[in-house]
Order: structure tokens, then sequence, then C-alpha cells
């Protein structure tokens, strides 16, 4: 785990490759297998493989999110506030889940947030993810998340340039 957690980093540029449909179900089955509290499951996903789709939703946040248009698939990560109070907290692990497993695949991925973000002067990006792909109101998009192979090659981040200086031992 730790050298995938050494290895992880934000990719934001995709080969023009789509991902193989047993890889999309390794990730499906890593999203579902996220733990949640209390066992309530507080969590949905979209998997996007739409390229007319995925063009919409690379419109979200303007320039911080155009990359996504290159990724062949893309996930949303929505929560339901109304089965548990850590809806947040369970789809940012089953996200961040996601993520790892697509990187023990060779892939490369990358968060877009969506939760308390604008698309427009007049539109939440949350708003902007549901109409696009319809998702039902009660649901809250944490996050979207770019996938596929990556094309682009980014080094770990050395040890020595961790901040170090956020670890506390027994008290602050």
């Amino acid at each position: 785990m730790i050298e995938l957690l050494r290895k992880r980093r934000s990719i934001r540029h995709f080969k023009d490759v789509a991902i193989e449909k047993d890889k999309v179900d390794l990730l499906k089955e890593a999203a579902l297998r996220a733990p949640t509290s209390k066992n309530l499951h507080s969590w949905e996903f979209v998997f996007v493989d739409d390229k007319d789709t995925i063009g919409k939703l690379s419109e979200v946040r303007g320039q911080s999110s155009y990359f996504l248009k290159g990724a062949p698939l893309c996930l949303a990560v929505i929560g339901r506030e109304d089965v548990n109070d850590t809806w947040i907290e369970d789809a940012s692990i089953a996200a961040i889940i996601v993520q790892l497993t697509a990187l023990s695949l060779g892939l490369g991925s990358c968060w877009i947030q969506i939760r308390n973000r604008m698309h427009s002067d007049d539109e939440s990006a949350e708003s902007y993810v549901k109409s696009v792909l319809n998702i039902p109101e009660q649901c809250r998009v944490v996050c979207l998340v770019a996938l596929g192979y990556p094309d682009e090659k980014k080094d770990p981040t050395p040890s020595e340039k961790l901040r170090w200086d956020k670890i506390h031992v027994n008290r602050w």
C-alpha cells in the first residue's frame, strides 16, 4: 500500500485509449467495497464513458476541469445525506479507494471537487453535474474523478519534501 501512496499523483493528461471492461469492473467493485459508516452505504456512483457526456462534464468548473475532456472514463461520486450524516466522508473514502485501485491497475486519476464549488455565477457545480447526469434531487455530488491511462509522467514526491511538520506526537 505504501508503494501505491508513494506513486500516486494527480494525472490530468490521458492517452486516447479506452479502459478495458475488466478494469472498469474492478473499479466498480472497489467503489462498492469502500467502507461506510454504520454500513449504511450512503454513496452512489455514476460511471461515464460516453465522450459527449464527459465533454459536457469537463465544463463544470471552467479551466480547472477542462482536462476531463481527455479522460476516457469519469466517475461521479455521490453522497446521500438522507441516508447518513457521514455521506461526505463515505463518498470521499470511496473516491480515494477508486483512485488507488486505478493506480494499481496502471491507470491515472484526478479528483475534481464539485461540492461547494460553482459552475457559473448563478449555478453550482453540483447542480450542473446533476442536470448533465440526471441525478435525483436527494443526492449530493461530492466530486468527479477523471480516469485513464496516463499520458504524462510525474515522479513521486521525495520523502524529504513531505510536510513532516504536520505530524504531531502525543499532543500538538
